[in-house]
């Protein structure tokens, strides 16, 4: 027997892939919603993770520009720490209570305002920080403090990294 063309073997295999899909319509409508939720925070999760990523090579093209100090002065670690030795042994000292240290306080921004090139009274300093220093301070600043930051960076140096990051921490917390 000689075999059918092609385009009615085709048009053949097309109505009974409709059938198939008819068939599974019903369940394909329960789970339509779920699918596309799915979707939807999958393609949020891979916007957020490229918007890091180029957060983190922007850090390392800028910290080639502005390299960071070597070692902080505040950043004191226990193994660094000089202790007295006998006999190539820590020597033992007396055991005392250590006190427990009050937390320290946060500092509170004075109002906003230019005081000079160095940046704005909200985080004095701010035009020498380098992004990661600036990330760790944003969380302590108030919606005013973000917006005379973002305002001072526009009109001063206008550094693209920055003025995204005060723009995204400014969205953050006025959608808290």
């Amino acid at each position: 027997m000689k075999p059918l063309p092609l385009p009615v073997r085709i048009a053949a295999g097309l109505v009974a892939t409709a059938v198939e899909q008819a068939r599974d319509l019903p369940r394909m409508v329960v789970e339509l919603p779920v699918t596309a939720v799915s979707q939807a925070l999958q393609a949020s999760m891979r916007v957020q993770q490229k918007v890091t990523e180029l957060a983190i090579k922007g850090d390392r093209a800028l910290g080639t520009l502005r390299p960071a100090e070597e070692k902080p002065a505040w950043a004191t670690f226990d193994d660094e720490v000089d202790e007295p030795q006998r006999n190539g042994y820590p020597a033992v000292t007396e055991l005392r209570p250590t006190p427990t240290p009050a937390p320290a306080p946060i500092p509170t921004p004075v109002p906003t305002g230019d005081v000079d090139a160095g940046g704005p009274n909200a985080l004095p300093g701010y035009a020498e920080l380098t992004i990661p220093q600036l990330r760790g301070r944003l969380r302590h600043l108030s919606l005013d403090d973000l917006r005379a930051l973002l305002v001072w960076e526009t009109s001063h140096e206008n550094r693209a990294p920055y003025v995204t990051m005060l723009t995204n921490r400014i969205t953050t917390v006025t959608e808290e």
